[in-house]
């Protein structure tokens, strides 16, 4: 079985691959053992932001008597939540295997493994290609923390699968799907402990934008600690025990369930790999712009290269590693310029582009302005005042190098800023352009206008 390209995962990363390189003319296979779907609509974004959307909705109903309306007591039922949420996944998940069983692929449902760096065993079949592009995705990360294997635990996996709430939870984590769950779990009416190893939660970017998160974790009455170090776990009759250090003290936390959120990691086991003469550094598949791997006619992509784990960003990857199979003379790279990442969180954290500690870390001279949700006001009429916005500018020209929202809508505000960033606008730009009142776009402007006034040439 010989073809042009196969393609090694049908997920996100995976799919845009193979249409791409199929649409440009090439004979095209994709290998996936199944279930078919992909992490995103079967594990990550969609599952995960259907079962949030119940747990806003609650936190709102709680707050039916700040907005004049007779108070209620909502309970959740998590059995009828993940109900809603299999439904919806149901139909996103048959759009995307219909897509995969066009008859323009030839899809093969087996594990895979490299057998040279030019031949590919699925199952009892050969296959040959001329380009292979790696798009497995990733899976939970094992963390070694003293007797937790032995104490018992959950990932987000088995979380999306859960039919009744425990009363009590221990979240160990603090990226976006440690954070999401968590509060999830908590307006839900779950007692929530979270426990973050680094000074602050989403520690991969700003500490200002994380800090506002923290506040409404706290105010919904969460235990939020910072700066820890997990020491051991034990099982105690019905209950776990996680035991930390927290400012200098040993402390403990007793809980019906433990969540272990602290990571994920490129999924590449049982690909032998080393068969085919692919490098691997730190678990993950390193790539150049154009997403080559060490081996110029092997591709990796999405979350399987560790570079960006984010949907959009998967899709781009695939886009130019098919395409790049199909026209080497032509190649194409991947501009992580835009790169842009949200949390769904309440407050939501989004960000565009350059933060302020790349900048600092690479270098990079930048102004930086920020404008408060609890002084603007049409987040004061929704009552949704916690959080910032903030805008990073080049210091002499004003181009916007980044943009970062923590407040009400973030995840959709911020592409008014990647819009900007597309086209290489600036401060000026944004000042200059009309928005209408009352909004919480409007709020942009007033970081804009004050880094224009530090501009030479303003």
């Amino acid at each position: 079985m010989d073809f042009d390209v196969v393609i090694i995962g049908g997920g996100s990363a995976g799919y845009s691959s193979a249409s791409t390189a199929q649409s440009l003319g090439a004979r095209v296979a994709i290998i996936d053992p199944g279930p078919l779907g992909g992490l995103c609509i079967l594990k990550g974004c969609m599952p995960t932001k259907t079962i949030l959307r119940s747990s806003d909705i609650m936190s709102l109903m709680r707050r039916a008597k700040e907005f004049g309306i007779q108070p209620v007591d909502p309970h959740a039922r998590l059995s009828d939540i993940n109900d809603r949420k299999n439904k919806l996944i149901k139909e996103f998940a048959n759009y995307r295997i219909e897509q995969l069983k066009d008859p323009r692929f030839t899809l093969i449902q087996e594990p895979a493994q490299f057998i040279s760096p030019h031949e590919i065993r699925a199952g009892n079949q050969t296959l040959k290609s001329k380009f292979f592009i790696i798009a497995t995705g990733s899976v939970v990360a094992d963390y070694p923390v003293p007797g937790l294997e032995e104490t018992g635990f959950v990932t987000s996996d088995d979380v999306l699968k859960m039919r009744e709430a425990p009363e009590s939870i221990i979240v160990l984590g603090a990226g976006a799907v440690a954070v999401e769950l968590a509060q999830f779990f908590l307006r839900i009416g779950v007692k929530v402990t979270l426990l973050q190893r680094s000074p602050h939660i989403l520690s991969k970017g700003d500490e200002d934008l994380a800090r506002p998160v923290e506040s409404r974790f706290r105010e919904e009455g969460m235990d939020l600690f910072t700066g820890t170090k997990i020491l051991r776990a034990e099982k105690e009759g019905e209950n776990s025990i996680v035991y930390f250090e927290h400012e200098g003290k040993e402390k403990q936390v007793r809980t019906q369930l433990i969540l272990q959120a602290l990571g994920r990691r490129p999924n590449i086991d049982g690909l032998q790999l080393e068969s085919a003469g692919v490098e691997v550094q730190k678990g993950r598949i390193p790539v150049d712009a154009k997403m080559k791997t060490n081996q110029p006619h092997i591709f990796a992509v999405g979350d399987v290269n560790g570079i960006h784990e984010v949907v959009h960003i998967a899709i781009q990857q695939g886009e130019v590693a098919g395409y790049n199979t199909v026209h080497p003379e032509s190649e194409r790279e991947v501009d992580d310029r835009l790169k842009a990442s949200v949390v769904f969180t309440d407050p939501a954290v989004a960000s565009a582009g350059l933060s302020e500690k790349e900048c600092q870390a690479g270098n990079i001279a930048y102004l930086a302005a920020s404008h408060s949700f609890d002084d603007h006001g049409k987040s004061m009429c929704l009552g949704e005042t916690h959080g910032h916005v903030k805008l990073l500018c080049d210091p002499v020209s004003g181009e916007v190098l980044g943009g970062h929202i923590v407040g009400p809508e973030a995840g959709e505000l911020i592409h008014e800023i990647i819009t900007l960033m597309h086209f290489r606008g600036t401060v000026k730009d944004l000042a200059a352009i009309p928005h209408y009142h009352p909004t919480l776009a409007e709020i942009l402007t007033y970081p804009a206008e004050e880094l224009l006034e530090q501009l030479p040439d303003h």
